[in-house]
């Protein structure tokens, strides 16, 4: 009989990754991925929160600010990980190469290889996450200021009313944030994306309560779990709503979309304390009010996963807390 899970002294979170979970505690983060082959590939390493090693930035607000910058770049480079690991498999699926190649390949010096794929991985990660912020700047930002600023032009009383300005804007990128994951829910590679992050809620679920860490436990689990970065997103969206209305309107565009800019640390900061507070009153009614729009919209970002999935989400979890305890 499987021994009961040890009970926990500390919140552990995750990241569905291509074919893939990522699992992170306070001090180390595993990414398994399942390969074609049907094994299932790890990175581990040891991590540790720029907060916890400078004492002095652990302090509300400013702690949300960095743990957002901290969590972009360590889910950028799991992604990217991840999708090396695929992109392997479809070499090997699709390409044949010849003895020649692989000949050459091997012939060139192990030092000079390091080095131009260090410059390589380090090229793609700089270009992919610089990629994602100006997406999200655009989606989530331009594009719903540029409409409602049309908007204000068709409508004096839009115009007159900079509380109204503000909500319109925040309804429209919520509503663009809903119709881009829906988007990517229809596409068949995003929706395999979205099996694992339900995978990963389950593992973390059947971690939180105490129970053997089986894919029978975590089957049995909910895949909407009130601490997903989803949750964060809408969360942000309302926020900023209200913190806008405080920032005073500005006579052209570009300087209004600045200022949504320069807010947005703050925003950060003020959602991630708003997140430690309903994670430590969950089980009370006006949390739960709040966290729900999150976890209806979880119904779009998770998927049921299979048994599988599941497998590899509950590997990360068990390296990570092994390294944890390691750590220690």
């Amino acid at each position: 009989m499987p021994k009961k899970q040890e009970k926990i002294d500390f919140a552990i979170g995750g990241q569905a990754v291509i074919e893939g979970v990522m699992m992170r505690s306070p001090n180390t983060i595993v990414i398994s991925v399942r390969r074609q082959s049907g094994k299932i590939k790890t990175q581990e390493r040891f991590y540790t929160n720029l907060t916890h090693k400078i004492r002095a930035l652990n302090i509300p607000f400013v702690r949300g600010i960095i743990n957002l910058f901290e969590m972009m770049v360590i889910g950028t480079k799991a992604i990217n990980f991840s999708a090396n690991e695929y992109a392997e498999d479809l070499e090997e699926e699709f390409a044949d190469k010849s003895k020649k190649a692989k000949a050459k390949a091997k012939a060139k010096p192990k030092k000079q290889s390091n080095v131009v794929k260090r410059f390589i991985d380090a090229l793609l990660f700089t270009l992919s996450l610089v990629m994602a912020l100006a997406l999200s700047v655009f989606l989530f930002k331009f594009l719903p200021l540029w409409i409602t600023s049309l908007l204000e032009t068709q409508s004096q009383t839009i115009a007159d009313n900079w509380i109204l300005f503000n909500l319109i804007d925040g309804i429209l990128k919520t509503s663009i944030f809903i119709l881009y994951i829906f988007i990517l829910s229809l596409v068949p590679s995003f929706r395999r994306i979205f099996e694992y992050h339900g995978a990963e809620h389950k593992a973390v679920f059947n971690y939180e309560k105490s129970l053997p860490l089986t894919v029978k436990n975590s089957r049995k689990q909910s895949r909407f779990h009130p601490r997903c970065g989803t949750s964060f997103i809408l969360i942000v969206f309302v926020i900023s709503v209200i913190v806008y209305t405080f920032v005073p309107k500005q006579p052209d565009f570009w300087t209004n979309l600045g200022n949504r800019l320069l807010f947005l640390p703050l925003i950060a900061g003020i959602a991630y304390e708003y997140l430690k507070i309903s994670a430590r009153f969950c089980n009370q009614t006006w949390t739960k009010l709040f966290v729900a729009p999150g976890l209806w919209l979880q119904r779009l970002t998770t998927k049921e996963p299979t048994d599988d999935q599941i497998e590899v989400a509950l590997n990360s979890l068990k390296l990570a807390l092994e390294k944890e305890k390691a750590a220690k």
